[in-house]
């Protein structure tokens, strides 16, 4: 029995894997082509922006069973962590239980939804929009299967007895209630407060936690179909902008592989790496920087953590004072475009992606001065960090790292010449690199090449589907009437704009640390956007601060998650980076404050 398992995991993984990492190539491919059509050739390829809307839904679908077969499924663990093994155990046993309630709800419906888009043929190809629907629906049988591997492998006979019981009686207490009691408005608050609460503080995926959520108030509270929560996801994920996302991961990715970031970090430490505290200006530079161009917080801290931190370590530097810095400069750098966050905000909200681009620098740029005084000061008393670079090596390291320098220029450049959309820009950069990495700095392996299209798919799985399921959460939200009630909350404020701004400030740094940016985005961005706008602020400078509220609380103690995601990245204790990551957040909240208070920072060059 356990040989057949191990074969069927093997098939499972060869499936999942193979497909979604040849689909992330094939997506490239095809942006990358229609932009070539329309520039070079004054030839637009209408099919192709068809085709890769179509194959983007199989491609985070399966990303998303990779992601789950690596338990790489964003979510909470700092309760986890503290609880005894007994009880993590119990807690990973729920979480998979949950994984195989929410296949198996959408499975069925999911076969019903498919039929009814049979007849719905694209305007291109003509293809029917079933084929998307039939895509998701064999990734769903993929979840349930490594689902129900993990649930047999991970506890006992006895712990998925009792987990199943609870889990039975809590299906069977909400079925009586809700028969017995007219609960009203109490019912959001169990299902999208106390339920979704419980199943995020218990390490449960987020993206699995809004969905059942949201599954158990559909079903217990209405008559409506199960099959609108597929069809609210497939909206969520099926934005074309979001394609985005997947493309970035994978060029942040091919930064480090191909030697640019290291090349671009080089230069840099040689102008100013032998001052006092030389090495942090470059880290935040660096960070600025490759922001600039891969879009993905993940994928710049990887491509500067390898090369900076451990000379830093060389020099004396505690373990400690790096994640912090390496942290808040992480979060500094979320409205530097092309920033996933900035793609997925203009999506789900409808603001201009292109105006959210413009907005974000400055206030990135005042955040980044801000950490760089801040270093200033704690460094001021420390010794110089080695020798000056010569005037011949500095110009021999800008000759190097020039083609890595002209990258961040490059990516601006083609989207507000209007040659790319923000869609494909990412494309250009990735091949860009993938030529530079083979004929200028002669560092691709391609042996590494396949590992990262599959660490893209599994990422942007991961991403894509909180986005869906947070996506159907909040149909739900508005269906139940709760938009609207916060609307009339949020403008009732006293202060008026002043007032509604502040509240928005605390709330997203809230929620950026306990759901992370993404899911409180698009739950609360198309509700609350709306109400900015009525009270006379500008989107964009709402769109930047919520940004840069999230970045924030996503890497603050204690419940960030992004805080120790750098830790992981820097291989440093979280206990050794907490006491020093406060003064860093201090002067975000600081320039997030200034940018909340001065429009012109954010809405000065549009």
């Amino acid at each position: 029995m356990n040989s057949l398992f191990r074969g069927l995991d093997r098939a499972v993984d060869w499936i999942s894997q193979g497909l979604a990492g040849f689909l992330v190539a094939v997506e490239v491919v095809l942006l990358f082509s229609g932009v070539v059509g329309r520039y070079a050739f004054d030839h637009p390829l209408v099919w192709t922006d068809e085709a890769a809307e179509i194959l983007f839904l199989w491609l985070v679908s399966l990303g998303a069973v990779v992601a789950l077969r690596r338990s790489e499924h964003m979510r909470m663990t700092v309760v986890l962590n503290r609880l005894s093994s007994r009880a993590r155990r119990l807690a990973g046993c729920l979480a998979a239980t949950l994984v195989v309630v929410v296949a198996l709800g959408l499975i069925v419906p999911g076969l019903d939804y498919a039929v009814q888009q049979q007849a719905i043929l694209t305007p291109v190809l003509q293809m029917p929009g079933s084929w998307e629907i039939y895509g998701e629906l064999a990734a769903l049988v993929l979840l349930l299967y490594v689902a129900l591997r993990q649930l047999l492998g991970e506890a006992s006979w006895a712990e998925i007895a009792s987990v199943l019981i609870f889990s039975a009686l809590v299906w069977f207490t909400l079925d009586r209630v809700e028969n017995a009691f007219d609960l009203g408005n109490a019912e959001l608050l169990i299902y999208f407060l106390v339920m979704v609460g419980f199943c995020i503080f218990l390490g449960v995926p987020i993206a699995f936690s809004f969905a059942i959520s949201t599954f158990a108030y559909i079903h217990f509270t209405s008559t409506i179909p199960l099959s609108v929560i597929l069809s609210q996801m497939n909206q969520g994920m099926s934005s074309l902008e979001l394609l985005a996302v997947p493309m970035f991961v994978v060029l942040g990715l091919l930064l480090e592989m191909t030697g640019i970031a290291r090349a671009m970090i080089n230069f840099l430490a040689a102008l100013v790496g032998h001052r006092r505290g030389g090495l942090h200006y470059v880290l935040i530079a660096a960070m600025y920087l490759i922001s600039g161009i891969s879009g993905s917080k993940a994928a710049d801290q990887a491509a500067v953590a390898p090369v900076l931190l451990p000379e830093m370590r060389k020099r004396g530097v505690a373990p400690g004072e790096l994640a912090a810095l390496l942290a808040s400069s992480a979060a500094m750098s979320e409205t530097i475009p092309p920033s996933l966050v900035l793609i997925i905000v203009g999506a789900v909200t409808g603001v201009s992606i292109s105006a959210l681009f413009t907005g974000g620098l400055l206030p990135a740029g005042l955040a980044a001065v801000g950490l760089a005084v801040l270093v200033f000061f704690r460094t001021r008393k420390d010794k110089p960090e080695g020798e000056q670079a010569r005037a011949r090596e500095v110009g021999r390291l800008f000759v190097i790292s020039l083609p890595a320098l002209i990258l961040p220029f490059l990516i601006r450049y083609v989207v507000l010449a209007g040659i790319t959309t923000a869609t494909e820009v990412a494309t250009v950069g990735v091949i860009y690199s993938i030529l530079v990495g083979l004929f200028v700095y002669r560092c691709f392996d391609w042996r590494r090449l396949m590992p990262i299209l599959v660490e893209t798919a599994a990422l942007s799985g991961a991403i894509l589907l909180i986005i869906g399921s947070a996506s159907a959460m909040a149909w739900s939200l508005t269906q139940a009437g709760f938009a609207q009630s916060l609307a009339d909350m949020m403008t009732s404020l006293p202060g008026g704009s002043a007032g509604f701004m502040a509240v928005s400030v605390v709330l997203f740094l809230v929620l950026g640390s306990v759901l992370e940016g993404l899911p409180a985005m698009v739950l609360f961005g198309p509700l609350l956007f709306p109400v900015a706008q009525q009270l006379g602020i500008h989107e964009v400078q709402y769109g930047i601060v919520a940004i840069l509220a999230m970045g924030i609380g996503l890497f603050s103690p204690p419940f960030g998650v992004g805080f120790y995601q750098t830790c992981l990245i820097g291989k440093v204790s979280s206990d050794e980076a907490l006491g020093r990551i406060w003064p860093y957040l201090a002067v975000l909240v600081v320039a997030l404050v200034v940018v909340a208070c001065v429009p012109w920072l954010s809405t000065g060059f549009l």
